[in-house]
């Protein structure tokens, strides 16, 4: 793979760094937010905090024998949180190992391909095309820093600003999830919300 100053007709998504994600796609990044500007967020019933509670446990044991590999991760802890968190119904539509379509970037002659660990669409409106999309995962293995996936996601996130003004990003190695928020713009923005720990008791 020729690095990406040399101009190489082809990119993995993997391969470019944050510097250069901000450069290609002119990329800002705002002062960090807060999820309550965002969001309107309601307190765990006692059964969603026993669920993550089992979360936790579970993922304090496996980490406690060995790294925890990225497929582990989605397995046995994305899946039960995005199951808490109301994405496994009928409007949602959830896709794993997703393609991106090229990315074209005229002024470096460069296209870019990847493929998104995990995406949710909105499915109500089934004829929309193409569809609105709600959140982008990007999974680390336990070993990895959470924040290293962010290239990565920023960059599968922000083709979807070609057909809607926001859309919510997630990287993870597991224990730390750190959410991203893009928005359109004459020059697109993003977000870093506080980072959040598996192991924290909030």
């Amino acid at each position: 793979m020729k690095p990406f100053c040399q101009k190489s007709t082809y990119i993995d998504a993997r391969n470019l760094c944050l510097k250069e994600v901000h450069q290609v796609f002119k990329l800002e990044r705002q002062p960090h937010g807060s999820f309550t500007e965002l969001l309107s967020l309601e307190p765990l019933t006692n059964q969603e905090q026993q669920e993550i509670d089992k979360i936790r446990q579970n993922f304090d044991s496996y980490y406690a024998e060995a790294k925890i590999s990225e497929g582990q991760i989605k397995f046995l802890f994305l899946s039960p949180l995005l199951w808490l968190s109301g994405f496994y119904q009928p409007s949602i539509k959830i896709t794993l190992e997703e393609n991106i379509a090229d990315i074209l970037v005229e002024d470096e002659d460069t296209l870019i391909k990847g493929r998104m660990d995990i995406l949710a669409v909105s499915n109500t409106v089934r004829k929309i095309s193409p569809p609105f999309w709600i959140l982008v995962v990007e999974a680390k293995n336990s070993s990895v820093e959470a924040l290293e996936g962010l290239p990565q996601l920023l960059t599968y996130a922000y083709k979807s600003l070609d057909n809607q003004k926001s859309v919510w990003g997630l990287t993870t190695n597991g224990l730390r999830y750190q959410f991203i928020h893009l928005q359109q713009g004459n020059q697109p923005t993003y977000q870093l919300l506080p980072e959040l720990n598996l192991l924290d008791a909030e």
